[in-house]
């Protein structure tokens, strides 16, 4: 690791250690937020919203948004099934 650098979560700035991954970002914004990530009630984008997967490692300047789920744990349907 190496030393701390600036992630923005939702609209927030936080500092984590670099290398770090995004769910650390996440946590260090807000601990309901992270444990939601984890328990899979919620999901992350980065600024453009791609989705990422928490245990992507952050840069110095990502923007990270942290949606909550209205379904829980479970993969969004096809559109077209």
């Amino acid at each position: 690791m190496t030393g701390p650098i600036a992630v923005f979560v939702n609209d927030r700035l936080v500092r984590i250690p670099g290398g770090a991954p995004a769910s650390a970002a996440v946590a260090a914004h807000d601990p309901g937020l992270g444990d939601a990530l984890t328990r899979g009630e919620a999901y992350l984008t980065d600024g453009r919203g791609i989705r990422l997967s928490p245990e992507t490692v952050v840069f110095s300047g990502a923007i990270l948004r942290v949606v909550l789920s209205a379904r829980g744990g479970r993969e969004e349907a096809d559109a077209h099934a």
